[in-house]
């Protein structure tokens, strides 16, 4: 199996409702597994991404919201073994349990830094013992282990380097690759890989589009989805129509806003989020659609698009101020469309310069329904990037933060999230913060 196959296949990660309440799910169900006996305290503390992402983004079987209620029914009904789906099954009396936990403030939040590199830690008293689990790296990689004080178990940091394996919940018996290695490429690489790479090889896609698609639908027959609703009467009122942008918007809006609505549907999430891994598919699903093409070219229009998007966010990090959704996704699936429109390599270069130059920048205020409107800006911004590279033009590299290689145009788009926007992750905390004391 190449290298960039097993990259994509570590990464891809079945995630039920946004991926960071689904974390927090995780770790806190973890600890409580750790600590019987009656719940007198449960402490919650994350990096500013992370209490952003989950602030009032729904919870999946439930009508509540937040990094609260993630918490606190991780503990009261969530089961670590499922990994990010940890709350797939929420019964009635857990979820009264969990919101007596937070009726009587028994469940608490704190921001631990602000910071674009994941960390989650849950804290879970009991009148007998103290458990805790950390997060750190990846969304459902939990590197430390603590009862009553003993540490159980421990890896020695975020990316679990030279560790004993943790044994988290749906990971396979060997270690998972290491997302970072996706940097030694070039695009050219990358360009060969799905040209050459056998079909099979990277079947593994197809359940990326069992699962988006399903949660796609869903999202356009649901009504308490009326955002992507205005999107699909746009469209003629169906998903898909003879106009590529138009089906890509609509089948997009109406996936994306599922998820952050908490739709019981989970999403293949691609780097830690359900929300890039709709973007990296969804799009390229609806302009295959409409134009009749196969499935062996969409599924290598995938793998570009996976690529492109893993690149960007290894150099902006996993949770930062900018919206990785619009940019990062956004520009691999730009990458994806031009592989679709039999686009050269050539071409491909001139696609991530005009990206770059469009929409990089844009905040993230957390997963909820601002994520659609962010997504449908993507697609479109996707598709005249496209547009101008197959008249070959595009943005020269020597304006703003474009540059003479795609390697260099993508690390800068990342650089613009990390370091770059730390200051305007300050100020949407502090937004966040006065919201939930009710001051605006």
């Amino acid at each position: 199996m190449h290298e960039l196959t097993r990259l994509i296949q570590a990464d891809m990660k079945v995630s039920l409702g946004v991926t960071e309440p689904g974390a927090i799910a995780l770790a806190a169900s973890r600890a409580r597994s750790l600590a019987p006996g009656e719940v007198t305290r449960v402490l919650l503390e994350v990096n500013s991404g992370i209490y952003k992402n989950a602030f009032t983004c729904g919870i999946p079987g439930t009508e509540e919201t937040g990094n609260l209620f993630a918490a606190a029914l991780g503990v009261t009904a969530g089961d670590w073994t499922k990994g990010l789906a940890s709350l797939s099954v929420i019964g009635p009396e857990q979820l009264n349990e969990a919101r007596r936990l937070i009726r009587e403030k028994k469940v608490e939040v704190r921001v631990h830094e602000v910071s674009s590199a994941l960390f989650i830690r849950v804290t879970v008293e009991t009148q007998t013992d103290c458990a805790q689990a950390v997060i750190e790296g990846r969304h459902d990689q939990i590197t430390r282990l603590t009862q009553n004080g003993v540490v159980l178990e421990e890896k020695n940091g975020p990316d679990g380097a030279e560790a004993k394996p943790l044994k988290a919940a749906g990971t396979a018996k060997e270690e998972p690759a290491d997302s970072s290695a996706v940097t030694g490429y070039t695009v050219s690489q990358f360009w060969d890989y799905i040209h050459t790479v056998p079909a099979e090889e990277i079947g593994m896609i197809r359940e990326a589009y069992r699962i988006n698609l399903a949660l796609m639908e869903e999202g356009a027959e649901n009504a308490g989805a009326p955002l992507c609703k205005v999107f699909l009467e746009q469209n003629g009122g169906a998903l898909c129509s003879g106009d590529c942008r138009l089906t890509e918007q609509a089948m997009t809006a109406a996936a994306i806003e599922a998820r952050v609505r908490g739709f019981d549907r989970p999403a293949m999430s691609i780097t830690g989020s359900g929300n890039h891994g709709i973007l990296c598919t969804v799009p390229l699903h609806a302009y295959a659609k409409v134009n009749g093409l196969s499935e062996e070219l969409l599924l290598r229009a995938t793998a570009l698009s996976y690529l492109i998007t893993m690149y960007i966010k290894e150099y902006s990090g996993k949770l930062s101020a900018f919206c990785g959704c619009a940019i990062a996704a956004g520009c691999g699936a730009a990458a994806g469309l031009l592989f679709l429109s039999g686009g050269s390599r050539e071409q491909l270069d001139l696609v991530i310069r005009n990206f770059a130059s469009s929409i990089t920048g844009m905040i993230c205020t957390g997963g909820n329904p601002a994520c659609v409107m962010k997504a449908s800006t993507a697609v479109d911004t996707a598709n005249w990037a496209v547009k101008l590279a197959l008249e070959n033009r595009a943005v020269e590299p020597q304006h703003g933060i474009c540059a003479a290689t795609p390697e260099q145009t993508m690390r800068n788009m990342g650089l613009i999230a990390s370091p770059g926007m730390e200051e305007t992750e300050k100020t949407i905390l502090e937004i966040l913060e006065e919201k939930s004391r009710g001051i605006q």
